[in-house]
């Protein structure tokens, strides 16, 4: 609206819209022992996307689509072009080694895609083969993009910083990563223990400064 009232002139004033609040929902991932639940019960072609998902954080149709002219493993990186990409921008994807075994393991399946079931490109990963896996995994409440969370929950919590997550992960605003900061609240252990540092300290200082007892005689 404000576009046709600013910019092309349709309108003389641009009706105000109240926007609705997007609802907070919690963020899904996958302990170890979940995933490892999953995979078993996957087909081995679901296995590879699943197991690339969660090293490199990729969504959905960044693994589907992913050509192998977009990846040198060499160089342990992959490229997701613009107009593949959320946001609108080439990403430059760093290959841990898990994602560079899991790609020379897929070498020579197929001339141009990454992921193939029977000779062609995968389209999706969300099939009846990965929600029947879920069911027999008994994991609940649990989409193909939380794996993507999942990814993410596990680098902040092995250390890796927010902003590294950030540059990682693509994302434009940091506030897109700071709903994984509580996942790692240890370097905030030092200043936790501040308060019962000075709950001793006050135990002390009331011993040394409490007041003395007057000696004398009892009144009758």
């Amino acid at each position: 609206m404000n576009w046709a009232y600013r910019e092309w002139e349709w309108i003389d004033k641009a009706p105000y819209v109240r926007m609705i609040k997007e609802p907070k929902r919690r963020i899904r991932w996958l302990i170890s022992e979940e995933a490892q639940r999953i995979l078993s019960f996957l087909p081995s072609h679901l296995v590879a996307m699943v197991r690339f998902s969660l090293a490199t954080g990729l969504r959905e149709s960044n693994v589907t689509k992913l050509e192998w002219s977009q990846v040198e493993l060499t160089r342990r990186v992959a490229w997701i072009h613009a107009d593949q990409a959320k946001a609108g921008r080439s990403i430059g994807v760093p290959l841990n080694k898990e994602a560079v075994v899991l790609l020379r393991e897929l070498q020579g399946n197929h001339s141009k895609f990454v992921f193939t079931y029977k000779g062609k490109p995968v389209k999706r990963g969300n099939t009846k083969a990965w929600r029947d896996a879920l069911l027999k995994a008994e994991i609940v409440d649990f989409r193909w993009h939380d794996l993507r969370h999942t990814w993410a929950s596990w680098h902040i919590q092995s250390g890796t910083p927010l902003h590294a997550l950030q540059e990682l992960g693509a994302w434009s605003d940091v506030r897109m990563v700071q709903k994984y900061a509580h996942l790692a609240p240890e370097h905030l252990t030092g200043y936790a223990d501040n308060i019962m540092m000075r709950r001793i300290s006050g135990e002390k200082n009331q011993h040394v400064f409490s007041t003395p007892r007057v000696s004398g005689k009892k009144k009758s």
